[in-house]
């Protein structure tokens, strides 16, 4: 054997030792664990990768819930008798929901069912007696169904509740005026417009009863 015969064997035998070398370490990549994540929340195709964004299912709404949504939707539209019925399912399931109690009683009186609405008013009050938009609501159905001292006692205690509360004695004078208590209904809508600048309807009485 020649010197150069020698030296391509020796190359040879290397290239064949470094290669089965490789090919039975632990380092050569085998079936089923051709990828290793390299961090807690690696995911083959980087479906966790801050690029890709994935939809989230909407919160599902409760009874409820869906139906207070139905009912400010048909009070937005003034669609009082889909709100209507929204409502009185509402208040089946809840009926002692103040809040759905304080909108039903509103609906009611736009319907103009001044009994209901007054029933309604009523019940809330019983759970919540320091309600004061139930007070002045209540006082203005009394006052159209001509109960008038009544009226002018939940008037009262409304102011009482929220003194701070403009239409709360705008709302009292209007009662006093249209029972002819001139007098009185200008000392309230004088209360009304120093609390609220804004109300043109209070600046109009005053000028009327002035």
């Amino acid at each position: 054997m020649s010197s150069f015969q020698l030296l391509l064997f020796l190359i040879s035998a290397v290239i064949f030792y470094l290669f089965f070398k490789q090919l039975f370490s632990s380092s050569y990549p085998k079936r089923g664990v051709d990828f290793e994540a390299k961090k807690e929340d690696a995911q083959i195709g980087g479906v966790t990768e801050a690029n890709k964004t994935f939809s989230q299912p909407k919160p599902q709404l409760s009874r409820i819930e869906q139906l207070l949504y139905m009912a400010d939707e048909a009070i937005e539209k003034k669609d009082y008798t889909e709100a209507d019925k929204a409502l009185s399912s509402a208040n089946i399931i809840e009926p002692e929901n103040q809040d759905i109690l304080l909108k039903y009683g509103y609906v009611l009186l736009m319907l103009e069912r001044l009994e209901d609405a007054k029933e309604v008013y009523e019940e809330l009050l019983k759970l919540n007696e320091s309600e004061d938009m139930a007070h002045v609501s209540l006082a203005n159905i009394l006052h159209k169904l001509g109960s008038d001292e009544e009226a002018k006692r939940h008037h009262l205690r409304a102011i009482e509740l929220d003194s701070s509360y403009a239409p709360h004695y705008f709302n009292y004078a209007n009662t006093l005026y249209d029972l002819d208590e001139k007098e009185e209904a200008l000392e309230y809508y004088k209360k009304a417009l120093a609390l609220d600048s804004s109300l043109d309807e209070a600046k109009n009485m005053i000028a009327k009863l002035s």
